[in-house]
């Protein structure tokens, strides 16, 4: 007979996201919602159309409203986070917490914004045409791309 054992949890991963380098990201006049959000890239290969990113949100805030221009995938590290996706007919709010995971189709086009205590998030995007995302202003008309290249050298 076998004896079984719990395996204790460790409620701490070690990984230590202070000591990452941050582009910090706020909104201006051209924006009517609250952007403030830092970017720290951990990898990207624009020859297979790879990049990989953290997202970090102050509290209640947004990042800029724009489409996932590749296939997404999201876990959620610390907080919570929302998503809010409108279309002609329809809005979905979606609340993600710690340990969520989710993956998103190319040309997913959302507004994200952070729960009452911020929230942190691990991206891991495949990019077809090494564009990463659109930025749109609130007709969903583009108002900038970023390619793979552009937001691995924190040009936004």
């Amino acid at each position: 007979m076998s004896n079984i054992s719990k395996l204790k949890k460790n409620p701490l991963s070690g990984f230590n996201i202070d000591n990452m380098t941050w582009n910090h990201l706020e909104g201006g006049n051209d924006f009517d919602y609250p952007i403030d959000y830092w970017i720290a890239i951990l990898g990207s290969d624009p020859t297979q159309g790879r990049v990989s990113f953290l997202g970090r949100w102050a509290p209640n805030s947004y990042c800029h409203y724009h489409r996932h221009l590749g296939e997404t995938i999201t876990i959620v590290l610390e907080g919570e986070h929302h998503l809010v996706e409108t279309t002609a007919t329809r809005t979905v709010h979606k609340t993600r917490l710690r340990g969520d995971y989710s993956k998103s189709p190319y040309g997913e086009t959302h507004m994200e914004y952070a729960g009452d205590e911020g929230s942190v998030l691990f991206f891991n995007m495949q990019c077809p045409d090494d564009r990463v995302f659109e930025i749109l202003d609130r007709n969903d008309k583009a108002m900038g791309v970023l390619t793979i290249e552009d937001f691995a050298a924190g040009n936004y």
